[in-house]
């Protein structure tokens, strides 16, 4: 399964990361890098792309599809809007 997390680098995130990979998983980790930017850097199975979702950084992940999204990082519905919404 491909999945996306927007976070992922501590706190809950890096548990849902851990659990992804130990069941064979590939994930994308969008985030800032602002937290342990080097979290899961060694494993091949971890593609990363640093960005802002409240930036036009956002467009990274556009025209991509995964099987499920984990998102972590969101405060405010907006914060999910702006990644989600066409």
């Amino acid at each position: 399964m491909r999945i996306l997390v927007l976070g992922g680098t501590r706190f809950v995130g890096r548990g849902i990361v851990e659990a992804a990979l130990d069941r064979g998983h590939e994930l994308t980790l969008f985030n800032r890098g602002s937290g342990n930017p080097d979290a899961f850097r060694d494993n091949p199975n971890v593609d990363h792309i640093r960005g802002d979702r409240r930036t036009d950084e956002v467009a990274q992940i556009a025209g991509n599809t995964w099987d499920a999204v984990v998102d972590v990082s969101a405060y405010r519905p907006d914060d999910v809007r702006a990644c989600f919404t066409p």
